[in-house]
C-alpha cells in the first residue's frame, strides 16, 4: 500500500508542479519547437522510470534493436496500467499513444497528455474514430511514432489472453507506410492489477519484434494484418514465459 500511496503522490505533484513548466516549454517552443517537444519527452520519462522504481519491478528487454530509426506504429498486448509507463519511458523518439476519450476527463493529465501527441479514441462514433486514425496518420508522416493497443481495452484474463485486435489500428500502418513493431509484454499485471490496491515487486520482461511493413504483403495477408501480428505477439507471450 505504500508504493501504491507514493506512486501516486509522485503523479500528482508531477501534474501539479507541470503546469508552470509548460508554460516554460510553450515559450521554448516558440523558438524551436523540436526542442521542446523532446524536453517534454524526457521530463515525463523521467517521472515514469522513478514511479517503476518505486514498484521494484525487474526488466527485462529484448529486440530493442529492432525499432528502426523512424516513425513506426508500436502496437502490444494490454494487461496493466503500467504498460503505458513501461513503453513510454524506452521510446527514443517522440511518441503518441492512442488512449479512450474518457481521459479527456481529467483535466491536468489530459494536458500533458495532448501535449505529447496523445489522440483519444471514441470506439462507440465511427466519425470520430475514423477522424482520430486520419490524425495519427498525419503524425507518423510527421515523423512522431503511435502506439496503440489493439485490444481496445485493458484485458483481465489470465497470462498470455488476449483479446480480439480491431483492424482499423493497423490503417494508420498501411496509409503512412510505416514499419509495425509488435510489443509483447509478460508479467505486467502482476505489478498491481493481479493484487489492487498492492503495489508488488516483480518481474516483467518486454520484447520487441521485428518490423513489419504493409507495403511488403498481399491483398490476402493486409486483410488479416491484426491476426497475423497478434500471432507474433501470442508467441512471444509464451516463449518468454520461461523468464519470469
Amino acid at each position: 500500500m505504500i508504493k501504491f500511496l507514493t506512486i501516486a503522490i509522485i503523479l500528482f505533484a508531477y501534474l501539479l508542479f507541470g503546469i508552470p513548466v509548460l508554460g516554460v516549454e510553450w515559450i521554448i517552443g516558440k523558438f524551436n519547437k523540436e526542442k521542446e517537444d523532446y524536453q517534454c519527452l524526457r521530463m515525463v520519462q523521467a517521472a515514469f522510470k522513478l514511479m517503476l522504481k518505486v514498484t521494484g519491478a525487474r526488466i527485462t528487454v529484448i529486440g530493442e534493436e529492432n525499432i528502426p530509426d523512424e516513425a513506426v506504429l508500436f502496437i502490444g498486448n494490454h494487461r496493466s496500467y503500467f504498460d503505458i509507463l513501461l513503453t513510454y519511458s524506452r521510446c527514443r523518439r517522440l511518441t503518441g499513444y492512442v488512449a479512450k476519450k474518457e481521459m479527456l476527463k481529467y483535466p491536468l493529465l489530459r494536458t500533458w497528455m495532448v501535449r505529447l501527441y496523445c489522440l483519444f479514441l471514441d470506439r462507440d462514433n465511427p466519425r470520430e474514430g475514423l477522424k482520430t486514425i486520419l490524425q495519427a496518420i498525419d503524425y507518423v508522416k510527421n515523423g512522431i511514432s503511435i502506439c496503440i493497443f489493439p485490444e481496445g481495452t485493458r484485458n483481465d484474463g489470465e497470462e498470455g489472453s488476449m483479446l480480439p485486435f480491431h483492424s482499423g489500428s493497423f490503417k494508420i500502418a498501411e496509409k503512412s507506410g510505416c514499419a509495425i513493431i509488435p510489443i509483447s509484454m509478460n508479467n505486467t499485471a502482476e505489478i498491481f492489477e493481479n493484487h489492487m490496491p498492492r503495489v508488488k515487486k516483480t518481474h516483467v520482461v518486454i520484447e520487441y519484434g521485428k518490423p513489419i511493413y504493409m507495403k511488403d504483403m498481399d491483398r490476402e495477408q493486409k486483410k488479416h494484418v491484426g491476426e497475423y501480428c497478434q500471432n507474433i505477439i501470442r508467441e512471444t507471450i509464451e516463449r518468454n514465459r520461461a523468464l519470469v
